[in-house]
């Protein structure tokens, strides 16, 4: 695929990268053998205190980068005062909230000091996450609801130590640059700052240059590029025959997890619809489904419950699994960008994956345009000669 960088494991271990035994131990419980490129760089410098400009993708082990050192640091400390955190990670979208919890938490299950992580989101009563805030010591937030948690006394954050930025680029695309602005304000002068993004736009320049004193810069791959590890292949069809054809490679490719991207809720729950009726199991993922539908949809779809997730691109960033085997794109997204995070779902760390794209007439400059953008050829099969009857 060209240039197109692969993350591989540096050839250390993470016990060279300064971290204590029990987060070893934790590390190994997880099933990671060596540090990937982000982490190699990012954990020295954030146990050493530096500000830290991370350029990186979903599936490059961003995540680990941060909650190591953090995890590591928190055991240095003593307690603070209740209902003020020290470490606030900001993010754009529940469904990386939630992830970016998980992470904390099964990092941190061997610590000697336990160190408690909250994600809270809009979208969901405020209630039950002010009565769990008590004791939080890392709170995971997006910044609409960190902003009421604040007004109604809930947290405080005129403490935080380390401020962590994740997916800005994101974060200011929509629309949260007011808000981010107001809690920026409310923290002390002397923190360490952590930004990540997957783009270095001119706006995440100018909130990087705000933000950042003589940081450590890590960049890990670039901007729509795709892992080697992902199959790309595109299958040219008939509007009215989509449907048909999912179903038919869901089958013939005995795919029993997948992940299924569509441009709207609407589409998405027509799919299901689809799917269901011809006896495959389905859920669909995006923002008219409760919170609670969401994560138990996602719940039983990461532990293989589910065969089919549909979902808009809202999941494109938000989703994290280990091993996927399979991304349909059922329709193309706007922005050649946007395909590769949705296809980065797939072909994560060191497991190989396959995305397939399926192409309407409609679709076909577009689609010459995402593959420009990506430098990589991708072959269109015919569909002509598949048999699509009673699919």
């Amino acid at each position: 695929m060209g240039n197109c960088p692969r993350l591989i494991p540096v050839f250390m271990s993470f016990s060279a990268l300064g971290l204590s035994a029990p987060l070893l131990r934790s590390i190994q419980a997880q099933g990671y053998t060596a540090p990937y490129p982000i982490q190699s760089q990012a954990i020295p410098a954030i146990l050493k205190g530096k500000d830290l400009l991370g350029i990186a993708q979903t599936g490059s082990g961003k995540t680990a980068s941060f909650a190591l050192p953090i995890l590591e640091l928190y055991q240095q400390k003593q307690a603070g005062r209740n209902r003020y955190v020290r470490t606030l990670v900001l993010v754009p979208t529940r469904e990386l909230a939630v992830q970016i919890e998980e992470v904390f938490r099964a990092f941190g299950r061997e610590l000697d000091r336990p160190v408690k992580t909250l994600a809270v989101y809009g979208g969901v009563s405020i209630n039950p996450q002010m009565m769990k805030m008590s004791g939080t010591d890392v709170l995971v937030a997006t910044p609409g609801r960190l902003l009421d948690l604040i007004e109604h006394k809930a947290v405080h954050v005129s403490e935080v130590e380390t401020l962590v930025l994740d997916e800005a680029d994101k974060m200011l695309n929509l629309g949260f640059q007011e808000e981010v602005n107001k809690i920026l304000a409310m923290l002390p002068v002397r923190r360490q700052n952590l930004l990540f993004s997957a783009t270095l736009s001119q706006d995440v320049e100018d909130l990087m240059a705000k933000l950042l004193t003589d940081p450590v810069r890590v960049t890990v791959q670039e901007e729509a590029t795709v892992p080697e590890l992902i199959k790309q292949v595109a299958y040219q069809v008939l509007s009215e025959k989509k449907g048909p054809l999912l179903r038919y490679l869901i089958r013939q490719h005995d795919m029993q997890q997948v992940l299924v991207f569509a441009s709207s809720i609407r589409t998405a729950d027509n799919v299901v619809g689809k799917l269901k009726k011809h006896g495959i199991e389905a859920a669909a993922f995006h923002g008219d489904r409760s919170q609670g539908g969401r994560t138990e949809a996602l719940r039983q779809f990461k532990a293989g419950k589910l065969r089919v997730l549909v979902a808009t691109d809202l999941a494109s960033r938000g989703i994290d699994i280990k091993f996927l085997p399979f991304v349909i794109n059922y329709e193309l997204p706007r922005s050649p960008k946007d395909y590769v995070h949705r296809i980065g779902r797939t072909g994560r760390a060191e497991a190989s994956g396959e995305a397939i794209s399926l192409i309407t007439t409609e679709d076909a400059h577009h689609f010459k345009i995402i593959q420009k953008k990506m430098g990589v050829r991708v072959e269109i099969l015919p569909t002509d000669d598949i048999d699509l009857q009673g699919q």
